[in-house]
């Protein structure tokens, strides 16, 4: 396998019955598809300069990065849900139906997977909020309100991971997240990239989105701390407009325990990070291994071909 000799942060998503990889220039999904073949999809990564700059600024680029990464999976979710269980033989026509409407329907993907965020924080966001009020006449002070609303949104959320995990869709999908995860760390240990080596890889990685997801609990904890949480409508008017703060926040914070998770010391506050990731991630079946393994070696291919075709060297 070809590998690059100073290897750049790759990160990656689960998608329906594939998993999705991302490098520096290109991100790539594969797909074990119903007649037991590899189909594999892949997309430049292109940003807007004004784009490229705002992801400089901290705190702002938190949310840059989501928009593109909602917009960019959405349409890799697109292709693993159109080919799954259709003929190979039908391709073809598929594709001449994507042409067709190419820039209507990325857009409208895109705006989906956006929109679909965003209302699942809004939901996340003010169902604790009522939730909290209730307990309003006993414990009325500012600090246990916040803690009340914190633990309803938490509960929310573990309850939520927990309960959509026991269907057969979703626990598929945790599968290969697990195996995207084990096949990013036998990469970064060294480890050549065969079913027995990433089997024995953690399920569990530091740059994980679920890490992300908790933090934006923790961060509004301290975010509430400095707004009024009466009367109710003004709880409810500073929850959503902080969401984009607690966004860009919880990015950092993610970003920085990212750099310290090998200080001993520090290693521990991206534990919590990890411990949801026992809920988001399952253990995959070899079959799913094969196809992260796959869909990673793809991406490493194409991320060689651009260097080499932006460097005019040729990498080993």
């Amino acid at each position: 396998m070809n590998t690059l000799d100073n290897k750049p942060v790759y990160g990656g998503q689960a998608v329906v019955e594939g998993v999705m990889f991302g490098g520096k220039h290109c991100t790539v999904t594969t797909i074990k598809r119903k007649d037991g073949t590899y189909d594999s999809f892949s997309m430049p990564r292109k940003s807007h300069p004004v784009l490229q700059k705002l992801k400089k600024i901290p705190f702002i680029r938190g949310i840059v990065a989501i928009i593109e990464s909602s917009a960019v999976g959405s349409r890799h979710l697109s292709f693993s849900t159109d080919r799954y269980d259709v003929d190979p033989k039908d391709d073809d026509s598929i594709v001449k139906e994507e042409e067709t409407s190419k820039i209507g329907m990325i857009l409208g993907v895109a705006a989906v997977g956006i929109l679909s965020f965003i209302f699942g924080k809004v939901l996340f966001t003010l169902i604790p909020v009522f939730l909290a009020a209730i307990f309003q006449d006993v414990a009325p002070a500012k600090g246990a309100q916040i803690l009340i609303e914190g633990f309803f949104k938490l509960a929310l959320l573990l309850l939520y991971i927990y309960f959509v995990s026991m269907t057969p869709l979703i626990k598929r999908v945790f599968q290969y997240h697990g195996a995207e995860h084990k096949v990013i760390n036998a990469f970064e240990a060294n480890k050549e990239l065969t079913v027995e080596n990433v089997r024995n890889a953690s399920r569990l990685h530091y740059r994980c989105g679920s890490s992300f997801i908790l933090f934006t609990v923790v961060v509004g904890l301290f975010l509430y701390m400095f707004v009024p949480t009466d009367p109710l409508y003004a709880r409810i008017l500073n929850r959503l407009a902080l969401i984009p703060v607690v966004l860009g926040v919880s990015f950092e914070v993610l970003q920085l325990t990212n750099k310290l998770r090998d200080v001993p010391v520090l290693k521990f506050l991206g534990y919590p990070g990890l411990w949801l990731q026992l809920l988001t991630t399952k253990e995959p079946n070899d079959d799913q291994i094969q196809t992260a393994i796959i869909s990673f070696n793809t991406m490493l291919e194409e991320e060689i071909k651009t260097e080499q075709g932006l460097t005019g060297e040729k990498i080993v």
